[in-house]
């Protein structure tokens, strides 16, 4: 490990694309202590200290924390995320924006244009629902939130808000230019991640303080190595698919005639099910949020919060469908042979064509739902943990998905690097591939 970390200094392309993200990542953390005017920092983090197993508390954790301490970056990123899965969506289902998908760098350069304004719209309907609720929040031992409520305060607000999600949105795409991995990624990575080592430290003057044993604190550390383990494999596995390609003639050379296989995951969808699912339990909750003085409003707030039966019953049932959905979206099974008998592909003992997809269409259908339960799983053990075992941190859900993914995904691209220069990289060890230059 040490001998690839430091190859990967010694690729001059490398190391200037880490150094990069790096320092784009400096800023955004920085940006993310910049008070928002007219905010009480002190009394918000007394209320946010109460509230970490609230949807709110749940928004937090993917924004870094910035919404707990009210920051130019409260709303984060997700503005844009929820953006970019409703283009996907549309795409799948609205003629006009399939056909963009299809016209290559062009028509990609359109949807990107069309998911910023997306981003702006879905950020200030965000920004309007997070600063009626901060209105709402009682005076605290630290003095009221807002200190001066109003149409000023509202105005000032949304606009900080909305200006620190295109900031944030503009430094990941930088980071996908110019840098090393997905930059909308890294962002929402290294916001979750920060909150761990506070997380631990919690947990270790709580042991010493003697309100939580030593037995439990090794057994909570033994469970996140498990499951952090689990959903690296769950993540990688996939179903290969055994494709054999005739030989063809064309003049003197043939062509063909080799063996392959069709990888299909285990969870193709990624995140984005629970993701998806967290928007449309999280859009009733901020419509409640208008409404404080309905008492019916605020039954149907208590139903859907984080920890509810009904919530979570409504979150695992979501994550399946979206799951599903965003499979089909992504694996066209009938594309798929299609391609495959267009260049003399086939699958041992299935007949090209019709019955090829509906062979393809029946092992993915199989396969996802294995997936999604775990994901389903994944998702809901935080709030068993916090609520029972009194993990004093968020650990497990969409944040340890999101960490395993990108930081998979990031080593990936630097073996890539790394190989191509004939150097060791971090997943395969032994001899070098090649004469090093």
């Amino acid at each position: 490990m040490l001998k690839s970390i430091v190859n990967v200094f010694k690729v001059p392309e490398l190391k200037k694309k880490i150094l990069f993200t790096l320092g784009i990542l400096i800023v955004y953390r920085l940006g993310g202590h910049i008070p928002t005017p007219g905010i009480n920092t002190a009394a918000i983090g007394e209320f946010f200290a109460k509230s970490s197993n609230t949807l709110f508390g749940m928004y937090d954790l993917f924004v870094g924390g910035n919404l707990s301490k009210a920051t130019i970056f409260a709303l984060g990123i997700m503005p844009y995320i929820t953006s970019s899965i409703v283009m996907q969506l549309l795409g799948a289902i609205i003629p006009f924006f399939e056909k963009l998908r299809k016209q290559g760098a062009e028509g990609q350069k359109k949807i990107t244009q069309y998911t910023r304004y997306g981003t702006v719209l879905i950020g200030t309907f965000n920004a309007l629902g997070i600063t009626v609720f901060l209105e709402s929040i009682p005076p605290t031992s630290l003095g009221p939130v807002v200190q001066y409520p109003g149409f000023m305060f509202k105005f000032i607000t949304i606009i900080t808000f909305v200006a620190g999600t295109i900031f944030i949105m503009w430094l990941g795409e930088q980071i996908t230019e110019k840098g090393i991995g997905n930059g909308i990624s890294l962002i929402i990575f290294i916001g979750i991640i920060a909150r761990y080592p506070n997380g631990f430290l919690n947990m270790g003057n709580m042991v010493a303080s003697g309100t939580m044993s030593i037995m439990l604190a090794v057994l909570i550390l033994i469970i996140m190595v498990v499951v952090t383990a689990a959903v690296i494999v769950i993540t990688e596995a996939m179903r290969k698919i055994p494709v054999q390609y005739a030989k063809r003639v064309i003049g003197r050379k043939i062509y063909g005639g080799q063996s392959t296989h069709i990888p299909l995951r285990v969870n193709s969808a990624g995140v984005i099910p629970i993701i998806f699912a967290q928007s449309v339990l999280m859009f009733p909750q901020t419509i409640t949020t208008f409404f404080k003085d309905s008492e019916f409003m605020h039954t149907i707030s208590n139903w859907l919060s984080p920890g509810a039966a009904l919530y979570t019953i409504l979150y695992v049932l979501l994550i399946i469908f979206f799951a599903y959905f965003y499979t089909a979206i992504v694996l066209n099974p009938v594309e798929i042979a299609d391609n495959m008998k267009k260049y003399g592909g086939f699958i041992p003992g299935r007949k090209p064509g019709k019955k090829t997809a509906e062979y393809i269409n029946s092992v993915i259908t199989r396969i996802t739902l294995p997936g999604a339960l775990f994901f389903a799983c994944i998702a809901v053990m935080p709030t068993f943990l916090m609520t029972y075992a009194r993990v004093p941190f968020y650990f497990g859900g969409t944040g340890l998905i999101i960490i395993v993914g990108v930081a998979l995904d990031t080593l990936q691209q630097i073996e890539s690097h790394l190989v191509m220069r004939h150097y060791d990289g971090f997943m395969k060890k032994g001899k070098l591939r090649g004469r090093r230059r």
